[in-house]
């Protein structure tokens, strides 16, 4: 199984409709080969919309916040890719990634090696 991209379907901005179903939806047609798009309600960010959280099996698991998805579709394309071929399962340089490196809530490292 590849990776997994989960978008928060109920992350709203005060007065504004969720955005995060339409933004998977962006997503699912422009993600590398054997990558998976899924939503879930709630991530517990909710004072931040819209959450997204990268996992793989071996890879280190990521959790991001405030992604925009009126101006973030690229970058969260980029910071895909570079989930996705990590080497070791940890992204080492989120410069590619733009705004979004700014938005990590947090990393839950993955197996150590043997």
């Amino acid at each position: 199984m590849g990776p997994r991209v989960i978008i928060c379907d109920t992350c709203a901005a005060v007065g504004e409709a969720p955005q995060g179903a339409a933004f998977a939806e962006k997503l699912r047609g422009r993600v590398p080969a054997g990558v998976s798009v899924e939503t879930t309600s709630c991530m517990n960010q909710c004072d931040r919309p819209v959450s997204l959280a990268l996992r793989a099996e071996g890879h280190d698991i990521y959790l991001f916040h405030s992604v925009d998805p009126a101006r973030d579709l690229d970058d969260a394309l980029a910071l895909i890719t570079l989930y996705a071929h990590a080497e070791g399962g940890t992204i080492t340089d989120a410069r590619p990634a733009g705004r979004l490196r700014h938005c990590l809530t947090g990393r839950i490292p993955g197996p150590a090696p043997r």
